[in-house]
Parts: C-alpha cells; sequence; structure tokens
C-alpha cells in the first residue's frame, strides 16, 4: 500500500516459506465494526474487494465485532475452528484480541494485525496506520495557526479504542511546551450525529474558542455546520480524507488541513495474509505515517460526483465507487 513501510527500529522478518501453502485459501478476519461509521463500512468493502479479485481465496470469511470486546473473542474463536490459513484482526481495544491471538499462533495459524494495536506482541506481521503522526499533524497544523496560544475544543473518537487513545497522544505530544488550552472535550465516536450534539454542547457552554481538534472528519463536518448555524466564525479545524469535509472544506475556506487514514489498509492486510500464504518473507512491522493534505491536495482527490461517504486515498474501481458511493 503506498506510504506503508517497514519499521525502522525494532523490527524483525518473517522468514521466506514459514506459512506456505497451497492454494485453495480459506482468509478470516475479524473487524473491530464494520458499521461503526462510514470508514469502517469502507474498509470492509476494501477488505472484501481483495479477496474476491484473487481466485485463490476460497473462503474469505468476515465477522463483526461491533465495537464489543467480548464478542470480537467469541468472534476470533469461531474464526479459528474454522481452521483458515490465516487470520487477520482489527482490535476493538489493546487487550480484546490478545487470547485469541495466543490461541491462533499457537495452532500454527499466522495472525495479520491492523488499524489498532494489541498488547499481545505475538502477531505475525502488522500494518499500523501512525495513530500519533495522525494526532501530531492535526496538533501541529493547530499550534502553528495559533502561533503556540489559545482555546481549543477536542473532539475524540470512540472511547478505549486504540485509535483514538494514540491519536490524542499525538496532539498531546504538539500540544506540549506550548500556551495552548483544552477548554472543552468529549468522545464523539467519528460519526456526524454525536459530533453535532458535542458541537452543540460546546458552543453553548462556551462559544470561546481559537481552534477544534476533530479526531475524524464526519465530526468536523458536524462542527462546521453547527458554528454555522449559530453564525459564528469557523476557526481553524482539522480533517481527513473524507469527501464530504473536502466538498465543505474547499466550498468555505476554512483553515483546515486532511490528516491520511486510508481505508484501504484493510485492503492492505488481505494482501499481506496472500503473500505469507505465497512464502514471501515479510517485516514483522510496518508502519503508515503519511504527512497532512492542503487544499491542493484535497482538490486532487475531491468528486462531486460521490457521496459525502467515501474516503480518501482508496482502492476500489471505478465501477465500485459508482455502485456504492454514487449520486
Amino acid at each position: 500500500m503506498d506510504g506503508v513501510e517497514p519499521r525502522a527500529e525494532g523490527n524483525s522478518v518473517v522468514a521466506g516459506g514459514s506459512f506456505q501453502n497451497d492454494a485453495p485459501w480459506t482468509i478470516a478476519m475479524s473487524h473491530f465494526g464494520v458499521n461503526a461509521n462510514t470508514w469502517t463500512v469502507q474498509t470492509a468493502h476494501e477488505a472484501q474487494g481483495v479477496a474476491d479479485a484473487d481466485a485463490r481465496i476460497e473462503n474469505f470469511v468476515m465477522l463483526d465485532a461491533n465495537f464489543d470486546q467480548a464478542k470480537q473473542v467469541a468472534d476470533i474463536e469461531d474464526l479459528i475452528a474454522q481452521d483458515p490459513d490465516v487470520l487477520i484482526v482489527m482490535p476493538v481495544t489493546p487487550t480484546s484480541a490478545d487470547a485469541g491471538i495466543q490461541k491462533a499462533i499457537d495452532s500454527g495459524i499466522p495472525v495479520i494485525v491492523h488499524t489498532g494495536r494489541t498488547e499481545n506482541q505475538n502477531f505475525t506481521v502488522e500494518i499500523q496506520g501512525g495513530a500519533e503522526n495522525f494526532g501530531r499533524v492535526m496538533g501541529d497544523f493547530l499550534v502553528a495557526q495559533l502561533n503556540g496560544e489559545g482555546k481549543i475544543w477536542v473532539l475524540r473518537g470512540l472511547p478505549s479504542h486504540p485509535e483514538d487513545i494514540n491519536r490524542y497522544n499525538g496532539l498531546m505530544q504538539s500540544l506540549d511546551g506550548t500556551n495552548i488550552e483544552i477548554t472543552q472535550e468529549d468522545y464523539g465516536s467519528w460519526v456526524y450525529d454525536l459530533g453535532k450534539n458535542l458541537c452543540e454542547t460546546f458552543y453553548l457552554n462556551d462559544p470561546d474558542v481559537d481552534a477544534i481538534w476533530s479526531s475524524g472528519a464526519d465530526m468536523t463536518r458536524a462542527c462546521v455546520d453547527v458554528l454555522s448555524e449559530f453564525g459564528a466564525d469557523i476557526p481553524p479545524i482539522t480533517g481527513e480524507g473524507n469527501n464530504g469535509f473536502f466538498g465543505q472544506w474547499l466550498n468555505m475556506g476554512y483553515p483546515s488541513i486532511a490528516a491520511e487514514y486510508s481505508p484501504s489498509q484493510a485492503a492492505a492486510g488481505v494482501r499481506a495474509a496472500v503473500a505469507l500464504l505465497e512464502g514471501e518473507a515479510l517485516h514483522k512491522h510496518y508502519v503508515y505515517e503519511p504527512e497532512g493534505w492542503d487544499a491542493d491536495k484535497v482538490a486532487e482527490y475531491y468528486r462531486e460526483d460521490l457521496s459525502a461517504n467515501v474516503w480518501w486515498p482508496t482502492e476500489l474501481p471505478e465501477e465500485t465507487l459508482q455502485k456504492l458511493y454514487g449520486n
């Protein structure tokens, strides 16, 4: 996947041939929550698309944990019972998949982890979007916009999810040593409706804000809509690669940056599974820490003919984009 590189330090190599296996293959996937938001829906489509395009994958079994730790534990048990050639895990929390990962490894099943970290480090390969990098890209932008001083609101994602924890850690790294104060902070679960409720509450509590750090683009769009409804100016506010956010930003011209966090990480997870089965050597740790996007790059990707729910960059072919997201 573009932008994914082996981790520079503390890395090892899975020897070629370690998990080589003749096709047809069964690949299992524990998804942390397909229908949590529009981004998670697209990750499922990205993974399924790669699996459907490879005739050697006879069975691609995806179970949806619905952001429930107990369900993910049960899902992984069910998937292991089907004796897959590879298990892919998107963890709900840093510990929700630990026991399952260990059971799979002990059973000789290689494990790919992506889009969320685990305390159990005995997996075979991980592909991790740099959540701290994501938070810092946004945080550094706001620090520069405010010259290191001012009041900000913070809209976080899903409580206890590793991506939320680490994105917030990235923000804290950016704010360290500045005179920027977080005056209001809460969780919006990365969805529009909850983000709108949060920003309405924040504004009614205290409308005095110099910038807004939003951990997800749907919450960004919601917050901008709230401020517009109140007739307030739009301060610097962070976003990410969402088509609806792109259109809003380009149309309104407020100060922003888009952190990159492609749903194609799920496609990369399936490709990593295939690479192991083909007998390729892989590193244990891969990182994905791209730079933020400015308005010029956003304008290159924005598609007026597609709905607000598509996320960039994507590997979905044009036919699928039109079927799923065409206006």
